[in-house]
């Protein structure tokens, strides 16, 4: 079994059904190779084998009672740390929650072990989600499996580098700004951001709630079309999600795609990017062009504008967000002389350097005589990224850009330079502000072997789309332009 190091989901569900194997000893076959190399890459933060042995279990009793067996059955999944998990330690890569066992599951975990899914375990992240490249979790940076010595990007690195490392068939992480597709295209598998709404929030750690979302990793894309078909519908605990009727992605995602206008921006093919992304991301646009697609040329003229606007409206709700950790209500409580002192100690304690600058950023962009002037004009100028989507989708069926600027880059390269760092997202914070879907697929390599992302963005409530031309792409052997 172990000499397949990537299973996919059809795989597994063929290998069930002819009794290959069983999903205990799938199970226990990931939890091996976890055991292996979780040490070195740091993928993981805790493992819960109770819970996944129990499922599997479960799985395993359905097919000896020739039962149908559910979409997901016995697939083995990490989940992100920021998402709750009943009766398993959820961190969110913080000191504060070090200790925090959530008494529910988020609706999305829910709706995965209702599936058949097998949880494993949390994995790593950058602390509260805040970062892109997976060095500010409190216990310890993920390294990159492709190369031991870079980053995996983030802040859902942990998720990325066990679906990239085979330690998880697939996994779910977060996204404010792009902490799906950055690590996805720095690991090289598919990372996939749903229309804000599509997926409840219920469970899911606020970092930023008008621009949280939960999404699927995986190493094809039809096994996120398949994630995302499991977790994706309206959520009664959760307001803010759509009451928008789902598909069935995985069944939609093989519609031809020929005669698909797709939109090239020419913002998002300036300076900065790295030659060798350049190359590849138009080898790939080359790519969609003999598949039928239909390239047109965009101008979105507040592109400019998104990472600016994005840190501040991103900041300023972290920082209302993260009021809640106190030391009295979750997690690490600090002991002080009076009230205020066992605020202060706790949060002093319990925080990173990287959250602390985002609730200072966030709270100054609040304060008294400051709102009108960064939160306010910030949420205007969202208002107008986001019209140049809506003006493009007039035009186009789907936007292809690249998903990073860069290939990883190395531990501690840019941990004293933020704004160096926070430009590593400067591709994936317009569809974050936008409310839109996107996807990263790998579109080759690197001389020296790294990754590069190719992004498809799609309207609202358009992942059907963006997943038929990833699909159409991965399957011309875009993989490996």
């Amino acid at each position: 079994m172990s000499a397949a190091n990537h299973w996919t989901i059809p795989k597994i569900r063929a290998a069930l059904e002819t009794r290959q194997f069983s999903a205990r000893e799938l199970t226990a076959e990931f939890f091996s190779r976890i055991e292996k190399k979780n040490p070195e890459l740091n993928a993981f933060l805790t493992l819960s084998p109770e819970r996944a042995y129990a499922q599997a279990d479960r799985v395993d009793a359905m097919r000896a009672r020739s039962e149908k067996l559910p979409a997901l059955a016995g697939v083995p999944l990490a989940i992100k740390d920021v998402i709750s998990t009943r009766g398993v330690r959820t961190t969110c890569g913080s000191r504060i929650l070090e200790n925090y066992v959530p008494p529910y599951d988020a609706t999305a975990v829910e709706r995965l072990e209702s599936a058949g899914a097998v949880i494993l375990g949390k994995a790593n992240c950058d602390e509260f989600a805040m970062g892109s490249s997976n060095e500010n979790s409190a216990y310890g940076p993920v390294r990159n499996p492709l190369a031991m010595d870079r980053v995996p990007g983030g802040s859902s690195g942990g998720s990325a580098a066990a679906v990239a490392a085979g330690l998880a068939v697939g996994a779910l992480g977060t996204e404010t700004g792009g902490s799906i597709r950055q690590p996805a295209s720095l690991c090289g598998v598919i990372g996939l951001m749903p229309t804000y709404g599509r997926v409840s929030r219920s469970g899911l750690i606020a970092f930023a709630s008008s621009l949280d979302r939960i999404g699927p990793l995986a190493t094809t894309v039809s096994d996120a079309a398949a994630l995302l078909s499991a977790i994706a519908g309206r959520d009664e605990n959760d307001s803010t999600s759509a009451n928008v009727h789902g598909s069935d992605y995985f069944e939609e995602m093989s519609k031809p795609v020929r005669g698909a206008r797709i939109g090239i921006p020419a913002e998002y093919f300036a300076e900065g990017m790295d030659p060798q992304v350049r190359e590849k991301v138009e080898a790939g646009i080359g790519l969609l062009k003999t598949l039928g697609c239909v390239p047109v040329e965009l101008h979105m003229p507040h592109t400019d504008y998104a990472i600016a606007t994005y840190y501040i409206v991103a900041t300023a709700e972290a920082s209302s967000n993260l009021a809640r950790f106190d030391g009295v209500r979750y997690g690490l409580r600090a002991k002080g002389e009076t009230l205020r002192d066992m605020y202060k100690k706790t949060r002093g304690q319990g925080f990173g350097a990287e959250v602390k600058r985002r609730i200072m950023l966030g709270t100054y962009a609040l304060s008294s005589g400051y709102y009108d002037a960064y939160y306010l004009r910030a949420q205007k100028v969202r208002a107008l990224i986001a019209q140049d989507f809506t003006r493009a989708f007039e035009q186009v069926d789907a936007i292809v850009t690249p998903t990073s600027p860069s290939p990883a880059f190395r531990l501690g390269e840019r941990t004293n330079d933020p704004l160096q760092m926070y430009l590593a997202d400067i591709y994936t914070v317009t569809g974050s502000l936008a409310g839109i879907p996107a996807i990263s697929v790998p579109c080759g390599k690197t001389s020296e072997g790294l990754p590069i992302g190719l992004q498809v963005c799609g309207p609202r409530f358009g992942e059907s789309r963006v997943l038929q031309l990833a699909h159409a792409f991965e399957q011309a052997g875009g993989f490996v332009i």
